[in-house]
């Protein structure tokens, strides 16, 4: 197992990065509306297709916390659901926590739509800053 860590810094029209393969960890934070979603995704996919490869003995753990994406960073997210899905359905186990805004709909009905195409993977919408 490579103790690899895929690291890509946010900018202004793309998010955080991290992929841990060692930890079987996988997170996205912030905003997405690169110009270019697909050279800011590849690397992303081309680790992610490594890590899964040869998975950590947990499986992997996705976290997306986004505040707002574009139409083309949505079908890059798809095609990164699509990937985690196959990888589940082969016995590897995939959690996936999208957290969204408690105040944030949007966010929320995104996050239930891509659950729905998922039936393998574990998939958690979790409200952040929730009133209780």
């Amino acid at each position: 197992m490579s103790s690899e860590v895929l690291r890509i810094a946010a900018t202004e029209r793309s998010p955080e990065i991290e992929l841990d393969v060692e930890r079987g960890l996988l997170r996205l934070r912030g905003e997405s509306y690169p110009e270019d979603a697909s050279s800011v995704f590849a690397p992303v996919f081309v680790a992610l297709q490594a890590a899964l490869a040869n998975p950590a003995p947990t499986g992997l753990e996705a976290e997306f916390a986004l505040i707002y994406f574009n139409s083309s960073s949505a079908k890059a997210l798809m095609n990164m659901f699509l990937l985690l899905e196959r990888a589940a359905a082969s016995g590897i186990p995939v959690r996936v926590r999208w957290l969204y805004a408690a105040e944030d709909e949007t966010m929320r009905e995104f996050g239930e739509d891509f659950s729905e195409d998922l039936s393998h993977v574990a998939f958690d919408l979790v409200a952040v800053g929730a009133e209780d």
